[in-house]
């Protein structure tokens, strides 16, 4: 299957082709069909499998071949739980409709309103927004909802985690009745289908991967450490393997600093994002990541929604997440678009029952390598999975040293690892 026999207008395929894209992911070939078809839609699939595009394109398309009512008041509205998604969601509309008179906004908080309000008043048909200051705009009257189409809602289960659902509600309640309307989740859980049968009527279901599952080109990795040593292993494995992009994960924001502080200490160019920082130091901590001028980005959960890069071939949890389900989304930052990526998590003794939930919702074993020279002072054993019998830690004989030396000497499994190739960070 290719786009072109996706129904697509000439200029959404033009666009299309110049982003060198030519087959649709699964989740594309599924869902834009329907939403082309003014179906409700409910649809799961992982990180990286081209999710964006596929309600971006169909609704593009849906507004450019039907007439609006004259005035130019929203007629697409796209809420997403976080400023840096928002700024990706617009990124693909911009891209795929450059060819087509339609005009998009964005609002979401951290940044000033007043230049919103001027960019609303001028008109737009797609609005791309976050809830809280959605409905800022909408307690002051300085946007008309009811003139709305299409609703897509993105990221359902971070937008209910976020506490997000009364916000919801009052924003459905200014749209007609009779829109049609998208959600878009990474996970299929039970929270999201009882959503799903208040807001939609008579939805099409698409499920593209497993519940919950992560992706099949990231490689898991386990690395136990003593909580303070964590810092130092991390700093070591950037610098001896010679990673150039990291994404590395903290629970919380003062931890995101202080590690980034402790990392540029150590002569590593880094920048953290989380958020208490404003959406202009997010912005441009994000945009020097891409580019390479940061070789390390310190994330909380919250922030890494919007963080949206092909070829990221490093993840890092430096701290387990207290919610199992996020470090699906964590380690979906990599592997993304058909590129292998690696995942590791550097694991304490007090965050071992936190592994075990985050293997109990993958339904297998991670896999456990200490490093040689950070051998932890707590015992662990890798817990039985399919096919597998408990076994004690694997340790390596090797012993810890400098230069080319250990690559040279490492076993095969281990010197691939280290040998992984470097991607150059492309803009989303």
């Amino acid at each position: 299957m290719t786009f072109s026999t996706l129904g697509l207008s000439t200029g959404l395929l033009r666009a299309v082709a110049d982003q060198g894209y030519t087959e649709p992911t699964p989740i594309q070939q599924q869902a834009i069909p329907v939403v082309l078809q003014g179906q409700d839609l409910l649809a799961s699939a992982q990180t990286g499998t081209g999710k964006t595009a596929s309600f971006t394109l169909p609704l593009l398309q849906r507004l450019s071949t039907t007439p609006g009512q004259g005035r130019r008041i929203p007629r697409a509205l796209i809420l997403t739980p976080t400023r840096e998604l928002a700024a990706q969601v617009g990124d693909s509309v911009s891209t795929y409709g450059k060819y087509l008179p339609l005009k998009t906004a964005m609002v979401y908080g951290g940044v000033k309103i007043g230049p919103q309000f001027k960019q609303l008043r001028q008109g737009v048909d797609i609005l791309i927004a976050t809830p809280g200051r959605l409905l800022d705009h909408v307690q002051q009257r300085t946007v008309d909802l009811s003139g709305v189409e299409i609703l897509v809602l993105d990221e359902c289960d971070r937008m209910l985690d976020m506490g997000f659902i009364h916000d919801i509600r009052k924003i459905l309640g200014c749209l007609p009745a009779d829109r049609q309307t998208l959600m878009f989740s990474a996970t299929f859980s039970k929270p999201i289908q009882q959503l799903a049968a208040t807001f939609l009527n008579s939805p099409t279901h698409i499920e593209v991967a497993p519940r919950n599952t992560t992706a099949e080109r990231v490689e898991q990795v386990v690395h136990p450490v003593d909580r303070h040593r964590k810092r130092e292993l991390l700093s070591h494995m950037i610098g001896f393997h010679g990673w150039e992009q990291v994404l590395v994960f903290t629970r919380t924001k003062h931890g995101a600093n202080r590690l980034a502080e402790q990392l540029a200490m150590d002569g590593l160019k880094t920048a953290a994002i989380h958020g208490n920082k404003t959406q202009a130091a997010r912005a441009k901590a994000l945009k020097d990541f891409k580019q390479g001028r940061v070789r390390v980005l310190v994330a909380t959960d919250v922030a890494s929604r919007g963080i949206d890069i092909d070829q990221l071939p490093y993840v890092v949890n430096f701290e387990l997440p207290n919610v199992a389900e996020d470090y699906v989304h964590r380690i979906g930052r990599t592997g993304r678009a058909g590129h292998e990526g690696r995942a590791i998590s550097l694991i304490s003794d007090d965050e071992l029952h936190l592994l075990g939930k985050i293997e109990r919702l993958l339904k297998q074993p991670l896999d456990r390598d200490i490093v040689p020279g950070y051998e932890p002072s707590f015992a662990l054993r890798t817990p039985p999975g399919p096919g597998r019998d408990a076994k004690p830690n694997r340790r390596s004989g090797r012993r810890p040293s400098r230069g080319g030396a250990q690559l040279a000497s490492a076993s095969p499994p281990q010197r691939r690892r280290q040998e992984l190739p470097q991607r150059r960070v492309q803009s989303a």
